[in-house]
């Protein structure tokens, strides 16, 4: 649905996007993460036709969004931060003015305001001015201006923001709704809310797209592995003996228990190999008591300040190295 091909943005010297590109399916809801300047709105701004690319090409649908750019803005429903609404316009008056603009015919734009309030859930507000409305009732008015075009693409950025606990999981259950008739991109600094909506994430840093992957998988990447907590009614030497001849655990870290007469152990093994069973079979025959086991798995904010974080500690050792060579490229 959604394809980018080293697409480059340059301010002058500087280079916001740098060389992205990445593929999204129709029917995917994506994240799109990261830190402030690490060039995301500029290239969400790219992807709906509002900024040009320096290089690079964008497809929506097979088509070139330079080539078609009105026939491509017409599949995309775009959310801003901000929501840009009319303050003394009707709900209703506002979402018929955004349908005549999206070219919605005058006979089909009344229906399709009826069932864009009614799927966003401001019907029983239409009539109220949009000024007074509280800021929930505002997003949802500006998700309802994003899908008034019968959009096959949503690019919502911080869909959530400013809102209330119970707002946000309104709000979060609606993207869902709405995920499986549309393309959604979701861009949000609210890290749970990408994990409990999304089933992928693309985390971009300093203008490259560092992470394209299911959180879980970005959590294997970087741990090198499974990882399983335990609780054990037993001492070290017990457990080393109990996993001394199998060979699919690579490490164990133990820890004090804050109960009398366990230990806590950390078990890891190779890459996706789940090796739970191999961890019960083996503490049943060594008749060691297995009092907890659980997962462990990094959090998307884990993963996120991890990749994000080794990206610039990266760039910063090799300007440090640059430094220190002379015009001659001999260390200093």
């Amino acid at each position: 649905m959604i394809e980018v091909s080293n697409l480059v943005r340059r301010y002058g010297p500087h280079v916001a996007v740098d060389h992205a590109s990445f593929n999204i399916q129709k029917g995917e809801i994506v994240g799109f993460l990261g830190p402030n300047g690490a060039g995301k709105s500029t290239t969400m701004n790219i992807l709906t036709g509002y900024l040009s690319a320096t290089e690079g090409t964008v497809r929506i649908d097979g088509q070139d969004i330079l080539e078609h750019p009105t026939e491509i803005k017409k599949k995309i429903g775009y959310l801003p931060e901000n929501p840009p609404l009319y303050q003394d316009m009707t709900v209703r008056e506002y979402l018929s003015f955004a349908g005549e603009i999206k070219g919605v015919p005058k006979q089909e734009n009344k229906e399709r305001v009826n069932s864009i309030m009614e799927t966003v859930g401001v019907h029983d507000v239409s009539k109220r001015l949009i000024k007074n409305l509280s800021k929930g009732y505002k997003q949802r008015v500006g998700l309802a201006q994003a899908l008034i075009g019968n959009p096959q693409a949503l690019i919502l950025d911080e869909p959530t923001a400013g809102l209330d606990p119970k707002q946000i999981l309104e709000i979060r259950d609606l993207i869902i709704k709405l995920g499986k008739d549309h393309t959604v991109i979701l861009s949000s600094h609210i890290l749970p809310e990408i994990s409990a909506v999304c089933r992928r994430v693309l985390i971009i840093n300093q203008g490259k797209i560092v992470a394209d992957d299911s959180p879980e998988n970005l959590a294997k990447r970087i741990l090198g592995g499974s990882r399983i907590l335990l609780r054990l009614d037993a001492d070290e030497n017990a457990v080393q003996g109990a996993l001394e001849k199998n060979s699919t655990i690579k490490k164990l870290e133990f820890s004090k228990s804050q109960e009398d007469g366990t230990v806590d152990v950390i078990a890891s093994a190779e890459e996706d190999t789940d090796i739970r069973r191999d961890l019960f079979r083996a503490f049943a025959d060594a008749n060691i008591p297995i009092l907890m086991m659980r997962s462990l798995d990094m959090s998307l904010e884990d993963i996120f300040l991890n990749l994000t974080t080794k990206e610039q500690t990266t760039k910063e050792m090799t300007t440090k190295e640059a430094d220190n060579l002379d015009s001659n490229g001999e260390e200093k």
